[in-house]
C-alpha cells in the first residue's frame, strides 16, 4: 500500500533525508587512496550517530553496514571491508541513509578517486542527469512509468544501459515502501503520482550490458561482463508545486546541517 505523507510527516522525512545527505556528502569528502571501504563505512557511521539518527541500512536484511559502498563494476550493495582498497582511478559508489524520529532518508551518489578516464566520467555524468531527468517527471498527476522512461530513454541514447534487477521504491517510516519505481519503463503507466508521495529516484547503470550478478548472500551485485556501474539517488516529496528533492544536500558543495 502507497503511504501518503502529510505536512508533519513531510516535515519528519526533511530532516531524516537532511541527515542522510550530509552523510553523504561526509563520505564523499572523506574518500581517499589506500583507505579500506570499511573504514570509509566507520566514518559514515559515526557521522549519523553523532547527529542523533540511527544508521538505517545496518542491519537491515542482515546487511552488516553503515552504507553499501561499491567499487568500479559492483553495481551496488557492496559490503564494507577490510580487504577492499579504495585506488586512484576507481569509481565508488556510497549509498546511505539515517532514521530518526521513525523516518527515514535514502540516497546515493558514485564519486571518483581521483583522475578517473573520459568513459567513467561520462557515466557518472549520464546517470546523474537521468536522476534529475526523472525527477522532473515525478509530478502529480504523472505515473511511474513517466520515471523509468526519462531515465531509460536518456541513458540508451548515450549507450549505456539500465539494471532491470534492482528498482526504486517508496520511503517513509519504513525504508523501502510501494510503490517500486523501476528506472525503465513505459511513459503512461503505472500508478498515478499524487500528492503527499515519498519515493526514491535511483538509476543504476552499466557501461555495457545491464545485467548483474549478485554475490554471496545476495550481496556485492556486480554487472555480469565486468563494466562499470554507476548509480545516483534522491528521496523525493510528491507535492502540488512539484517535486521536492529531500535529499538535495549532497550535491550542494555549501550545505551544512
Amino acid at each position: 500500500m502507497i503511504q501518503i505523507k502529510n505536512a508533519k510527516e513531510l516535515e519528519g522525512m526533511r530532516r531524516a533525508c537532511a541527515i542522510s545527505a550530509a552523510a553523504l556528502k561526509f563520505g564523499g569528502d572523506s574518500i581517499e587512496p589506500g583507505m579500506t571501504t570499511a573504514e570509509l563505512d566507520k566514518l559514515i557511521y559515526d557521522f549519523i550517530v553523532k547527529h542523533g539518527a540511527k544508521p538505517n541500512f545496518k542491519g537491515l536484511y542482515g546487511f552488516p553496514g553503515t552504507a553499501c559502498i561499491s567499487l568500479n563494476d559492483v553495481v551496488i550493495h557492496g559490503i564494507p571491508s577490510h580487504d577492499t582498497v579504495i585506488h586512484p582511478g576507481d569509481i565508488i559508489s556510497i549509498d546511505t541513509g539515517a532514521k530518526i524520529d521513525g523516518f527515514n532518508g535514502d540516497n546515493a551518489c558514485t564519486f571518483a578517486c581521483g583522475k578517473i578516464d573520459s568513459e567513467a566520467q561520462r557515466l557518472l555524468d549520464v546517470t546523474k542527469e537521468a536522476l534529475h531527468l526523472g525527477i522532473a517527471q515525478a509530478k502529480a498527476g504523472n505515473r511511474i512509468g513517466d520515471i523509468g522512461h526519462a531515465v531509460q530513454s536518456y541513458c540508451e541514447e548515450n549507450g549505456f544501459s539500465v539494471v532491470r534487477d534492482y528498482v526504486g521504491h517508496g520511503v517513509g517510516k519504513e525504508l523501502h515502501e510501494d510503490p517500486e519505481v523501476p528506472n525503465y519503463g513505459n511513459a503512461g503507466r503505472g500508478p498515478r503520482l499524487v500528492s503527499g508521495m515519498t519515493i526514491a529516484i535511483e538509476p543504476m547503470v552499466c557501461q555495457n550490458d545491464y545485467h548483474v550478478v549478485p554475490g554471496p548472500g545476495g550481496w556485492t551485485v556486480k554487472t555480469r561482463d565486468g563494466g562499470l556501474a554507476a548509480h545516483f539517488e534522491h528521496s523525493v516529496a510528491i507535492l502540488p508545486g512539484g517535486p521536492e528533492i529531500l535529499t538535495r544536500g549532497w550535491e550542494d558543495p555549501d550545505f551544512k546541517l
